[in-house]
């Protein structure tokens, strides 16, 4: 279970990598250190873009069936910096089979809270072969 964990945190970095956001703390991470608790909820990833920060969180199945899920993904969304009063982006890694459960959910939201929220599918990707199986028998050298 630890080892899924820690595959979905690392999708979910790549997906900050794509968006241009720096890790700066991680679970499951050999380097960075792990992010200390938002207002008693765990956060799986905090990252920063120029002077805007952002916060990562993963659902499993578990999670969603959760009761208290709404009050932490709200709590999370409305986060501000400290000092300058921005907006702190979320961003939600969800499996793909459970998307459209959690996609249901964050529109129950108002939209101010909504459009602090970036909802992405983790979707493990393979890497395609790239041998050729048809030219082994042209020979160069005996």
């Amino acid at each position: 279970m630890d080892s899924i964990k820690r595959k979905y945190v690392d999708l979910l970095v790549e997906e900050f990598w794509k968006q241009g956001y720096l890790t700066v703390s991680r679970k499951y991470g050999t380097y960075l250190p792990e992010p200390a608790k938002v207002g008693g909820f765990d956060v799986d990833i905090i990252a920063r873009y120029k002077k805007n920060y952002a916060i990562g969180i993963t659902l499993s199945e578990e999670d969603l069936n959760d009761s208290n899920l709404i009050n932490k993904i709200k709590f999370l969304a409305t986060r501000q910096t400290k000092f300058t009063n921005k907006r702190v982006i979320l961003f939600v890694g969800v499996e793909s089979e459970f998307y459209k459960n959690a996609k249901t959910l964050i529109e129950l939201f108002e939209h101010d809270i909504k459009k602090n929220i970036k909802l992405f599918q983790i979707v493990e990707k393979t890497v395609p072969s790239v041998r050729r199986r048809g030219n082994r028998e042209k020979i160069l050298f005996s």
